[in-house]
């Protein structure tokens, strides 16, 4: 699936020069938690969250100028902790560096850049730079939930038993020295040592996933990898 599958369209924005105020209604009367700005020709300038809004004078959750914070963080820190909570239009509070993908970004794409960066939202633009949409964690969430299983044809025994050695040879955490296996009427027992829970753990995974497993038996011992 791409991004543009599980894309929220079209996307609730505000300008630049909308107030604080604004936003934060905004933001209540959509019930959601962040919002694109964009300039008049839909492009991204930045974005701004619930997180955005936590130190405001407004609220008296403005940061505290103590001597030890100031010796820790710099005047240039708290000059920007105090446009944070004071300044009143959104381009002064917006966050400026948006991670942005293109509709056609694979969803594997999209859930790194959510982990890398440490965001809960992508918001989507053309070939041009416009806002066409906005992909948010819990989309992700979403397109597992209403995932249809692959229809698949089941396999024979010694089909099912190929398969599962071909998945497994395959992995750089497998080691299939130590690992058998047998096949009967669906039901694959499996044998042999695995070093962690984790490799073990994920020998059931790929045995459960192939067409046709209808159960798995998990023989499997832990030590160290390498048996003489």
């Amino acid at each position: 699936m791409q991004a543009r599958d599980v894309m929220v369209s079209p996307v609730v924005t505000v300008e630049p020069t909308a107030t604080v105020r604004q936003v934060a209604q905004r933001l209540l009367e959509r019930r959601i938690s962040a919002v694109p700005v964009v300039d008049a020709d839909n492009k991204v300038l930045g974005i701004v969250s619930e997180g955005d809004l936590l130190h405001r004078v407004e609220s008296g959750t403005e940061r505290s100028s103590s001597w030890w914070l100031r010796l820790l963080t710099g005047d240039a820190q708290l000059a920007t902790d105090y446009v944070k909570s004071h300044a009143t239009m959104v381009q002064d509070i917006m966050t400026q560096d948006v991670a942005t993908a293109a509709p056609e970004t694979p969803l594997h794409e999209i859930a790194m850049l959510l982990e890398e960066r440490q965001i809960k939202r992508v918001p989507i633009v053309n070939g041009e730079g416009q806002l066409v949409g906005i992909v948010s964690r819990a989309n992700l969430l979403q397109a597992i939930a209403s995932g249809r299983p692959k229809l698949e044809i089941s396999l024979p025994d010694s089909a099912i038993r190929k398969r599962f050695f071909e998945e497994v040879r395959k992995q750089p955490w497998a080691h299939t020295f130590n690992l058998n296996a047998t096949v009967q009427n669906g039901v694959i027992d499996i044998w042999g040592f695995a070093p962690t829970l984790a490799e073990r753990t994920a020998i059931r995974v790929a045995a459960e996933a192939i067409p046709g497993v209808v159960a798995v038996n998990d023989h499997l011992l832990q030590t160290p990898a390498f048996v003489y």
